[in-house]
């Protein structure tokens, strides 16, 4: 049976402002092909980010011809603006969530979380990338949105769930962190890395492994006949592919665009190296329960990465002025937390991104069409959640049910 065409297929959107953190870090070139060689393949990604790449890897080695094409190339579009916190804690707490799902689904989705931080830090260790990883553990502070008591409920929740959580009163955050804050939650499975050189890195294994990368060319139309899929590109190229999977970030498939989720405007900054720290910001990660929320972390070589003042706006990122007006905000609100003055920084930069009203991101079969399949609203776990998609979306094209699947797909 014939399904319906999609044209237009991804909304092109600019993906972030000013020059990143990442931008000239070594390591991070990825030799692309300018022109699709193959014309008949068993799996199709569109994009060359984080998640295209962990999507190829999870199906390489598995007798498949696989096919990645990107309107831009590997790991330059929304993969750079990322602060690479790789966290475990979904934008909705816990027992927040489970208001809104229930307790059994909540709970899944928070395991399933961690579980994919620990692969992703066995997968890096395991293939030997090189992308500055270090294990963290997280700090959730109290803030305007919840206090003390929601997160000794927060606490309770993670416990019972089996997931690691400490609760800190305010003497105690005091005294181990010198942190003015009513309460704060310690967790144990948190990351940090270079998230260009994690990219690169994955693209490298998988082109090794026979996949072939295509920059510069667009997919422009897609209709689905029987359980294959005629895609079109703007070089003029026709693809007869069995599986189509949409990786494109936050540049939405546009038949699901509008589905669930909505779209936001985050602003970041990266000081310059050994910049004065509290000793123990090495090996953690922090965030607030705020809105709009403070986050930060620091480098390897001492820089201290702070990002936040979100605004429900996807084009709000790209204003100078709000570059300049959210950095002096971060700046003194990082100091005012740490006492420690936060110096003029070494790169600023801005995004968007699409979050969803639960928090999960959307992971599944599009609705009315055979063998394609899309990943959107990653809020702020974008690289925890590519993990999750890649698992949830190659078990679907083996032939396999994802167990967590129903947790994640289109609603």
């Amino acid at each position: 049976m014939e399904t319906p065409q999609l044209e237009n297929i991804t909304r092109t959107r600019k993906l972030r402002a000013n020059r990143t953190l990442w931008s000239n870090t070594p390591h991070i070139k990825v030799a692309a092909q300018s022109r699709i060689c193959a014309d008949n393949v068993d799996v199709l990604i569109v994009g060359a980010g984080i998640g295209g790449a962990l999507m190829a890897l999870a199906l390489a080695k598995r007798n498949m011809k696989i096919l990645v094409v990107d309107r831009r190339g590997p790991a330059k579009g929304s993969t750079l603006a990322s602060t690479a916190m790789i966290q475990h804690e979904i934008d909705v707490p816990l027992h927040r969530l489970t208001t809104m799902i229930g307790q059994d689904k909540a709970r899944r989705a928070w395991q399933r979380s961690a579980k994919a931080v620990e692969t992703l830090i066995t997968l890096v260790d395991s293939l030997g990338i090189d992308c500055r990883l270090e294990r963290k553990k997280s700090l959730y502070l109290s803030g305007n949105a919840y206090g003390a008591r929601a997160l000794r409920l927060e606490a309770d929740a993670r416990q019972t769930a089996g997931i690691s959580a400490r609760f800190l009163k305010s003497a105690c955050l005091r005294d181990e962190f010198g942190l003015s804050r009513t309460a704060a939650i310690e967790s144990d499975v948190s990351a940090a890395a270079n998230p260009a050189q994690l990219t690169a890195g994955l693209w490298h294994k998988v082109q090794d492994d026979g996949v072939s990368l295509v920059a510069d060319t667009e997919i422009t139309d897609i209709r689905s006949v029987g359980e294959w899929n005629a895609v079109a590109t703007s070089n003029g190229e026709i693809i007869q592919a069995r599986h189509v999977v949409f990786c494109t970030g936050y540049e939405f498939l546009d038949a699901v665009a509008d589905q669930g989720h909505r779209m936001v405007s985050t602003w970041a900054l990266a000081t310059k190296p050994h910049h004065p720290r509290p000793d123990w910001l090495k090996n953690h990660v922090v965030w607030e329960a705020s809105d709009p929320y403070l986050y930060f972390r620091s480098t390897m070589d001492g820089r201290l990465i702070v990002g936040g003042e979100d605004e429900e706006s996807d084009t709000a990122f790209a204003d100078p002025s709000k570059l300049k007006s959210k950095s002096k905000t971060l700046r003194a609100k990082l100091s005012a937390l740490l006492d420690v003055e936060i110096g003029e920084p070494d790169y600023l930069w801005a995004a968007p991104f699409g979050t969803t009203a639960d928090g999960l991101p959307i992971i599944g079969a599009v609705p009315g069409f055979n063998n394609v399949y899309a990943v959107m609203g990653y809020g702020g776990n974008g690289i925890t959640y590519s993990q999750i998609a890649a698992e949830i979306v190659s078990s679907a094209i083996l032939g396999h049910r994802d167990p967590d699947s129903e947790l994640f797909a289109f609603r």
